[in-house]
């Protein structure tokens, strides 16, 4: 296993890339995505790491990773879950909490769309709180959804240049 993440010749732009991406991630909730600029004002509060619409429902940035073979580095997509209203209060008392990754984890439902996938939107979901300096773990229902088995069974290399083409295409 190696941490050195050679670059690549990008089929896309056909360049020289010293570097391949590890991590893609949505600044949002598909809802907040989805909302015009007027309805963002008026019915959402969000800032990095969580977001409510609202007034009642309640949203926490965390992290899915999924092993690449051969690297001891995940590949990781940035997404938003939903959590109940309790479960975010929790959260909320124990943001700052060194111990925060005590805390039992939450039920959630995925609340972003990934590319290369069928639907992930309210996939099933458990949110594992970490340390501070760690956004939250997302862990996927086990199911036969490619995104779920991905995060069991991992990805190769050629899987994440493909990702980073499709990217690069944007």
């Amino acid at each position: 296993m190696t941490d050195v993440i050679e670059g690549y010749i990008c089929g896309c732009c056909g360049k020289y890339h010293d570097e391949l991406p590890l991590n893609y991630g949505s600044p949002a909730p598909i809802y907040y995505e989805e909302a015009s600029k007027r309805e963002r004002k008026k019915r959402f509060e969000i800032n990095d790491d969580l977001c409510v619409m609202d007034g009642e429902h309640f949203f926490i940035r965390g992290c899915i990773e999924i092993p690449v073979k051969g690297l001891n580095e995940p590949f990781v997509w940035g997404v938003w879950v939903s959590l109940s209203e309790e479960n975010f209060e929790r959260t909320l008392e124990n943001w700052d909490n060194p111990d925060r990754e005590e805390l039992e984890p939450m039920f959630g439902w995925l609340s972003t769309h990934l590319p290369f996938y069928p639907d992930t939107l309210n996939m099933k979901t458990y949110v594992h709180t970490r340390s501070i300096d760690l956004r939250p773990y997302i862990e996927l229902e086990p199911t036969d959804h490619p995104l779920s088995v991905e995060q069991r069974e991992g990805i190769t290399i050629d899987r994440v240049k493909e990702i980073a083409e499709y990217f690069c295409e944007m």
